[in-house]
C-alpha cells in the first residue's frame, strides 16, 4: 500500500489511531498504520508529519471515512435491550444477559 494509499485518519493518540485501523479491518477494509513511532520527533519535525495515521486504498476512502465518522460520533452501536428471561436492562454490547444467561432476542 506504500505510495498508493490515502490518509483517512490522523491523531496524536496512537491508541485511538490503532482502534480506527481495527475498526476498518473488521469492516473488511485493509488499512495500514503509519508514523506510529515518530512522536519523539515532534519539535524537530513538523507536527503534522509526526502524528500516527491510518491509510487505505483510494477506492476504500469514502467508506472508511464514513465508518470513522460514525464511530467517533458513537453511531452504529447496538441499542440497549431488556432480557426476555429476567427483565434485566442491558447495554447493546452484550449478546447474552449477564444476570441469567438468556441470549439476546
Amino acid at each position: 500500500m506504500a505510495g498508493e494509499g490515502v490518509r483517512v485518519f490522523a491523531h496524536s493518540n496512537a491508541l485511538l489511531v490503532s482502534h480506527v485501523r481495527n475498526l476498518l479491518e473488521a469492516a473488511g477494509i485493509p488499512a495500514q498504520l503509519r508514523n506510529m513511532t515518530l512522536g519523539g520527533g515532534a519539535g524537530e519535525l513538523p507536527l503534522g508529519e509526526c502524528e500516527p495515521e491510518v491509510w487505505v486504498m483510494p477506492h476504500n476512502r469514502e467508506r472508511a471515512e464514513t465508518l470513522i465518522r460514525q464511530a467517533l460520533a458513537g453511531e452504529g452501536e447496538a441499542p440497549a435491550w431488556r432480557c426476555p428471561g429476567c427483565g434485566e436492562s442491558l447495554e447493546g454490547v452484550f449478546e447474552a444477559c449477564w444476570n441469567c444467561g438468556a441470549p439476546r432476542p
